[in-house]
């Protein structure tokens, strides 16, 4: 089997990185569409100043995710054809990790948001810090925890942008 050039390298971590923005991306495009349509229900008259204070900061943090989540997009646009392939994907892995930090705040918020008009609050508070804590779980701890996954099998640190030669 050859060895890849590191101009494919960065083709195939750009291409990779498209996937993970894809699956992203449909997901806080859902809600921050269910956050934008959220103030023409019926029922939104009947939220607290608490609520509709968490209501602007999921919606905030959704809008944030879905530039930050979208950005690379524009990015290559404008690098387009440049041969600027390494730079691209450096920042849209940073886009990436900002879009999901605001994302986790938009859906923690929504979850409060939600269970704090139906339950009473405190139980709403442990029930979306305990959101907070599964999404954290699964999008840095594990991830973290498991980073040397079969290092000792195959030898994969190029797919991390900010370590490949030529960052």
């Amino acid at each position: 089997m050859s060895k890849e050039t590191e101009k494919q390298r960065w083709q195939r971590n750009f291409a990779d990185l498209l996937q993970e923005l894809r699956v992203a991306q449909t997901g806080v495009q859902i809600l921050f569409a269910f956050l934008l349509t959220l103030p023409f229900s019926n029922g939104f008259t009947e939220t607290t100043e608490f609520q509709r204070d968490v209501y602007i900061v999921a919606l905030l943090a959704a809008a944030a995710a879905t530039a930050l989540i979208i950005s690379p997009v524009a990015f290559h646009r404008a690098l387009f054809r440049q041969g600027r392939k390494p730079e691209l994907v450096r920042f849209a892995h940073r886009m990436a990790t900002g879009g999901l930090a605001f994302m986790l705040i938009a859906m923690v918020s929504a979850v409060l948001l939600i269970t704090d008009f139906v339950l009473d609050r405190p139980i709403a508070f442990v029930l979306s810090a305990l959101t907070g804590i599964w999404f954290l779980a699964f999008w840095v701890a594990l991830p973290f925890a498991r980073r040397n996954w079969g290092e000792d099998d195959i030898d994969d640190d190029d797919d991390d942008p900010d370590t490949t030669n030529g960052s």
